[in-house]
């Protein structure tokens, strides 16, 4: 929790002066949606999860709410929003440790789309494209990883 903590903090002294939305993937229980909330206040913030599990202060409006197979509904919002990101806060971890690495592999390709040209990508699993440069951190190694997009 502290290295999510010192990341997101990291990150959004990364994207200040540029605008541009939140993406949580993962909502959980909303602790982390809620941080968001506070530290980049006023910006856009759209969750993905498979369902609801969120405390009700910590449920996003149903216009920025994608519930569902994650693949699907990233495809549904690049559709809808296009590349609005800033910064994409990924909490893809679960008991399924193969399940977990099979996603991280795959995640980058639908989540691109919605990334504008430079936003920052946080991911508590390593993931795997050319289309994302890995950023140093001050965590401990393979803990937290942090990405830019780049440009073009």
């Amino acid at each position: 929790m502290q290295a999510q903590r010192a990341c997101l903090e990291h990150a959004a002294r990364l994207i200040e002066g540029r605008d541009g939305a939140i993406l949580e993937l993962g909502l959980g229980n909303g602790r982390t949606y809620d941080h968001l909330r506070q530290i980049l206040p006023g910006r856009d913030i759209y969750a993905f999860d498979h369902e609801v599990r969120a405390h009700p202060d910590c449920i996003p409006p149903k216009d920025r709410l994608f519930l569902g197979d994650l693949f699907t509904t990233l495809a549904t919002a690049a559709k809808r929003l296009g590349a609005v990101a800033a910064l994409a806060h990924l909490d893809l971890g679960s008991g399924d440790v193969e399940r977990t690495r099979a996603q991280a592999r795959a995640i980058a390709t639908p989540l691109l789309p919605l990334l504008k040209p430079g936003a920052i990508v946080l991911s508590d699993q390593e993931l795997d494209s050319s289309d994302l440069g890995k950023l140093p951190n001050d965590v401990t190694p393979g803990r937290y990883f942090i990405y830019q997009r780049k440009n073009g």
